[in-house]
């Protein structure tokens, strides 16, 4: 029997997922103004044979100056290139490694955003995904022309016909709808082209989409839905969820909660790859990573510190750093899958001020340590029915992303959990998934990527 094997996806947002990685010596402070690092990341991931490489992504900058003077010192999540553009532009330099990112269904129109899709797959010969949100944030919906976010429920209901509009334009057309006979002077079989016509609550689209047939048939849907309806969601239309769990107990839970709605929707378990966040900071000894993680910790300004526990725990400027947290202090909060986590260890350890911040740094908490330390955590998720691999959120970028392709993969490799080469061409190929019903057939004519 085939053992087997971990998915694993690399995010390359900005600096990395350390508030102080723009500091560090070895992170160029301008990166994220210059395709020349997203180069360099995304061709680490391919190098290490990584599944994908992902964006997260938000229409705007959803921050303000709280505390006062905390945003002028921050470089997270502030300015990035804009992801659909940028992946044209990486599809060229890479051939296997797939292209996954962030778009809002709150700010965007369906037809605009299947044809973008469509077209990154088809630049990229079937390695595009879309991570599927809907925007919560009022900074966004203020570059829109609103006051303030739709409703939540507006929001699902909107996101879940985006989608099915969406994946009803992607099939348009039948694999073998365009003739290309030059003798007869028919280019395409009018009886193989679909027009949607979808009437719905939020959107009206003809169609068909002016895009040909994809090389996957469907890009790859990325979901990150930790809510009840986010779940539910993501049982029916997901390939992929990007989960956020900060232990293994609530991974396994979230992992089996998911898996079992799937049947209900005619989907077996395998159809879905559920990938939480992790964040290796590795060193070749113990001594070493941990020397990394200090180094990064020492750079956190105190004012960065206390905007990332902001909107938990209110404003605490005036209050003792190095006191305990005043637990009386909790606010109302808006992203409460990941707040309340954090708000239940804050209750159970009563850390300092300083301490709280310093714990809140890293998307998918830091793990320090060896290869075979962040492997063995790695290997005791997986095999004990908690994911079916990770999503990558380095400290810093490019380092930490290369610490972990050049030191936990051949560990991971070693051991069998991970690929030595890619499996296929096209992103569901490597991620295990089945191919989709009518995936386009190579046309005559078709050339590769500069890449190849």
């Amino acid at each position: 029997m085939t053992q087997r094997k971990m998915r694993i996806g690399l995010s390359i947002r900005g600096y990395g997922y350390h508030p102080a990685a723009w500091r560090h010596p070895d992170v160029p402070a301008d990166g994220t103004f210059h395709v020349e690092h997203y180069i360099r990341s995304t061709q680490i991931a391919e190098r290490g044979k990584l599944d994908m490489i992902f964006f997260a992504d938000g229409a705007g900058i959803r921050k303000v100056d709280t505390p006062p003077g905390s945003l002028e010192r921050s470089a997270y999540d502030l300015v990035e290139m804009e992801p659909m553009t940028l992946l044209p532009a990486l599809a060229m330099v890479t051939q296997r490694v797939g292209l996954v990112t962030t778009a809002s269904t709150t700010y965007n129109e369906p037809f605009n955003l299947a044809r973008k899709f469509a077209t990154l797959d088809q630049i990229s010969n079937g390695r595009a995904g879309w991570n599927v949100v809907a925007s919560w944030s009022g900074w966004e919906a203020q570059n829109f022309g609103l006051d303030g976010t739709l409703d939540y429920e507006t929001r699902y209901a909107r996101s879940e016909e985006f989608v099915e509009v969406v994946r009803g334009l992607w099939d348009s057309w039948d694999p073998d709808a365009f003739l290309f006979d030059k003798e007869s002077g028919r280019y395409f079989d009018p009886t193989k082209m679909r027009v949607l016509n979808h009437k719905g609550k939020f959107f009206s689209v003809r169609g068909p989409l002016n895009v040909a047939r994809l090389p996957q048939g469907h890009p790859v849907i990325v979901q990150a839905g930790a809510s009840d309806r986010g779940r539910e969601l993501g049982a029916r239309t997901a390939d992929v969820i990007y989960a956020i769990q900060d232990s293994v107990e609530r991974c396994r839970a979230y992992y089996a909660d998911v898996k079992g709605r799937m049947a209900k929707y005619g989907r077996a378990p395998d159809e879905l790859k559920i990938l939480p966040a992790i964040c290796p900071v590795v060193g070749r000894t113990r001594a070493e990573a941990q020397a990394k993680y200090d180094q990064l910790q020492a750079l956190i300004d105190p004012l960065v510190g206390l905007s990332r526990i902001y909107n938990t725990f209110g404003d605490l400027s005036g209050y003792d750093l190095d006191a305990p947290l005043p637990i009386d202090a909790l606010g109302d909060l808006e992203l409460r899958s990941l707040s309340e986590q954090f708000v239940e260890q804050v209750r159970r350890e009563r850390p300092t001020i300083r301490e709280a911040y310093l714990r809140a740094g890293v998307t998918g908490s830091a793990r320090i340590g060896t290869p075979a330390d962040i492997a063995d955590e790695m290997q005791h998720w997986f095999e004990t029915g908690a994911c079916d691999g990770f999503n990558v959120t380095p400290a810093t970028l490019p380092g930490g992303g290369e610490d972990f392709v050049n030191m936990v993969v051949p560990e991971l490799q070693r051991r069998g959990l991970f690929r030595l080469e890619y499996e296929g061409t096209t992103l569901r190929q490597n991620l295990g998934l089945k191919p989709h019903p009518g995936a386009a057939a190579p046309q005559p004519g078709t050339t590769q990527s500069a890449a190849a």
